[in-house]
């Protein structure tokens, strides 16, 4: 083991001390992981739209002071009593949520939705003694998602951690432990189009533009991608990705103000065509029907909106179309729609995480950019040093990218 295994590690982390204020560099002390847990010191980590939306506190009870991230890559430090799959030196994707591999959840093919690990945005402290593991000056730091990725160390749950291939880049792969997943395996692994398909992607968010890399992976013919900003679309430029739902970075627009960058076009993601639904004076779901001769074969909403959703599963064909609904709507939400659209054979379905499973999954999921299935660079737009993180939230705020890459390693 390090020599570091069993004592308590000083090092720097990022604190939000309160809501909305700029994160501050800090030297804290991290516990040793106790039973089932493993201490990671984070190579890398990036910014997604869930720490934003927790760091501004809207809408939830504030917990603060607390360390956010989620969306990361490390290296195994040590580990707790009872973790046996992971080992010092061993390289590894932190998750939000989980697999325990022991419940029904977990023992089931067909869901990811771990009842020990399922992710939980108001818990600050760790599973086995409901204590923080991060202390300034005796005082706990509250953790964020089990994950606390803004840290040069942290302590994780074992059942949160995806071991993966050595060889591959941190500096890249770290963006998979999130939003690119989520969009990715709504498509791969819920929606599953068959080579030659057409697609409709609603939302062009880092999520939608995840599934439609999803879409072009699986060979789909023609890829439908909808949204109210037709610069989406422009060659050479992208607009800001927003967020007024919970959990992940799924709606492209509504609430912060509209700023264009430089950077890729959702062509590059494989996107075919684009529909602006205020550029018709008809249901968009009416105008890609049309467009598709009576509907797409698959159909995948990443905005949380809900006349989105309705659209989503109305577009689909008549027999064998499916919807996959991404976006986390309000809980109080709800849509209607005809249930003759049911009886007509259209499918609706909904995904957590892509249906993937942590730490069975995403080592796969890793291993596909390793072969060059799957392309990550081009969802990375910037990258910081450690220090300059506080810029991470500007580049999001005034939509400046997809994911910021920040090094732990200055």
């Amino acid at each position: 083991m390090a020599a570091t295994a069993g004592r308590v590690i000083p090092c720097k982390a990022a604190v939000a001390w309160e809501a909305g204020k700029p994160l501050v560099i800090e030297r804290v002390e991290v516990a040793p992981p106790q039973a089932m847990e493993v201490r990671v010191k984070i190579k890398y980590t990036s910014l997604c739209h869930t720490d934003l939306y927790f760091w501004e506190a809207k809408g939830q009870n504030p917990l603060f002071p607390r360390i956010f991230g989620h969306e990361a890559a490390g290296i195994v430090e040590s580990v707790g009593e009872g973790v046996t799959d992971l080992k010092k030196g061993d390289h590894v994707l932190p998750v939000f949520t989980g697999e325990c591999k022991e419940c029904a959840h977990c023992k089931s093919e067909e869901s990811n939705m771990c009842d020990l690990l399922r992710i939980n945005t108001d818990r600050g402290v760790m599973l086995s003694d409901g204590n923080a593991r991060f202390f300034k000056n005796g005082s706990p730091i509250y953790h964020f998602l089990g994950t606390s990725t803004f840290s040069e160390y942290t302590v994780i749950h074992s059942g949160c951690l995806a071991k993966i291939d050595p060889s591959a880049p941190l500096d890249k792969v770290c963006v998979l432990s999130c939003g690119i997943s989520t969009g990715l395996g709504a498509t791969l692994n819920v929606a599953k189009p068959k080579k030659g398909s057409t697609v409709a992607v609603f939302g062009l968010g880092a999520v939608g533009l995840a599934a439609a890399e999803g879409a072009r992976i699986a060979g789909a013919s023609r890829i439908i991608g909808v949204d109210l900003n037709p610069n989406r679309f422009s060659e050479g430029v992208l607009t800001t990705f927003i967020i007024t739902t919970l959990y992940l970075d799924l709606l492209p627009y509504a609430k912060y103000p509209s700023k264009s960058s430089t950077m890729v076009s959702a062509k590059k993601f494989g996107v075919t065509d684009f529909v602006n639904p205020k550029d018709h004076g008809k249901p968009v779901q009416e105008v890609i029907a049309e467009m598709t001769n009576g509907g797409v074969d698959r159909s995948i909403e990443c905005t949380g909106n809900i006349n989105a959703m309705i659209s989503a599963f109305e577009c689909v064909h008549d027999g064998w179309g499916v919807a996959v609904l991404v976006g986390v709507p309000s809980k109080d939400d709800s849509f209607k729609t005809k249930p003759i659209n049911f009886l007509n054979e259209r499918t609706l379905k909904g995904t957590f995480f892509g249906n993937y499973k942590p730490r069975t999954d995403l080592p796969k999921v890793v291993d596909m950019y390793m072969k060059k299935q799957l392309e990550v660079e081009k969802f990375i737009t910037h990258r910081l040093p450690f220090s300059d993180i506080n810029k991470a939230f500007d580049y999001m705020i005034n939509g400046e990218g997809l994911r910021c890459i920040i090094s732990l390693d200055e």
